[in-house]
């Protein structure tokens, strides 16, 4: 038995014992309004709560004390355990049996329902597990067999590989792993997010900075990306790691469904109040329908993807709990003309004289 199953059991056992003491002080004065069927029932739902707090245990000590409360005070003759009238004995004798089955019953319906509790999180987690499974049995299958393909090809002895080819199949070796990397890396940081064992340093960072580095760790060629953040922007309270972490996910979905020519917008302004900075990563694909804006941020979700995409569905999930994490706000929204506008707030760091 658990403590919690032996606490359980010695509140039940207070509750067995004093709820029917109690009940004799407010009883008798009214012997002779309420009649013993009436006390009968009291002292019922008293055994009920004894066993919804501790079991069968409490309820069956509660209907014996009961009985016993109940001969002594308030069946004829008082203050006795004599009986005169059969017609109490035998309600006295049905109280009891009625009283410990319904302690039993109650006991088997929180038990099953207990139960029924622990099946439906098993189940849950059975989901999320299936649906991880399938995730990674193809997503992260995907890039793994493209980089060991192109390894192979490189390694292979009997086939000619011209320096054109050779290129090509370092590139797709590269890209693939890259891939490969951003896809453990949103598994790590989901894990971490939901074990709550991510790790928060905030300080204030340039966003300029930030950005730059999430551009590199994607990879993005010249004219890819569109960025468009004030060099007088002021510093964010952050943790620039995490935060980093989220622009290279929102930029990623950003780009993964911009149409070619086309490329997302980053751009950055201090809101009104000059206590946040405003980050809207801003792409034309086909956005998102209005009751789907939260499904975005659900673990395994791809809307809009296609069949051949890649990603697991977490990019935007782990973006929202890592800016949840570092005191931020992510929101989506409408594109003007179409597309999907992430916007990001972002704490400032105070101005000189300011209190934080």
């Amino acid at each position: 038995m658990s403590d919690m199953s032996r606490q359980r059991r010695v509140g039940g056992l207070v509750v067995a014992v004093l709820a029917p003491l109690l009940l004799v002080p407010v009883l008798v004065p009214l012997r002779e309004q309420v009649n013993l069927a009436s006390d009968v029932a009291l002292f019922l739902v008293v055994v009920v709560a004894s066993a919804l707090v501790g079991g069968p245990g409490p309820a069956v000590v509660a209907a014996v004390l009961g009985a016993t409360l109940l001969n002594f005070w308030f069946t004829p003759p008082f203050h006795t355990f004599a009986i005169d009238d059969a017609n109490n004995v035998v309600a006295l004798i049905a109280f009891v049996v009625v009283a410990v089955m319904v302690g039993w019953v109650v006991d088997l319906a929180a038990r099953r329902a207990e139960a029924a509790a622990a099946a439906a999180g098993i189940e849950a987690a059975d989901r999320v597990r299936a649906a991880l499974l399938t995730a990674v049995g193809h997503d992260l299958r995907t890039p793994l067999a493209a980089a060991k393909a192109s390894v192979s090809g490189l390694r292979s002895t009997d086939v000619s590989v011209s320096p054109q080819d050779h290129d090509e199949l370092l590139a797709t070796a590269d890209d693939a792993l890259d891939r490969l990397a951003a896809l453990v890396g949103n598994l790590l940081d989901m894990s971490r997010l939901q074990a709550g064992a991510m790790p928060v340093r905030l300080r204030p960072v340039a966003l300029g900075d930030v950005l730059a580095s999430a551009l590199d760790d994607l990879g993005v060629a010249p004219r890819g990306v569109v960025v468009d953040v004030p060099d007088d922007l002021p510093a964010v309270v952050t943790d620039p790691g995490l935060l980093e972490r989220v622009l290279v996910n929102l930029v990623a979905n950003a780009q993964r469904f911009s149409p070619a020519g086309r490329p997302p917008l980053v751009r950055a302004a201090v809101a009104r109040d000059g206590s946040t900075v405003v980050v809207e990563v801003v792409d034309r694909g086909p956005g998102i329908a209005a009751e789907d804006a939260e499904r975005v941020f659900q673990p395994f979700q791809r809307l809009g993807d296609t069949d051949n995409s890649t990603g697991i569905g977490l990019g935007l999930a782990v973006a929202r709990g890592l800016t949840d994490a570092v005191d931020g706000d992510l929101v989506p929204g409408r594109t003007a003309g179409g597309g999907l506008t992430m916007t990001l707030s972002l704490p400032a760091e105070p101005r000189t004289g300011e209190s934080s």
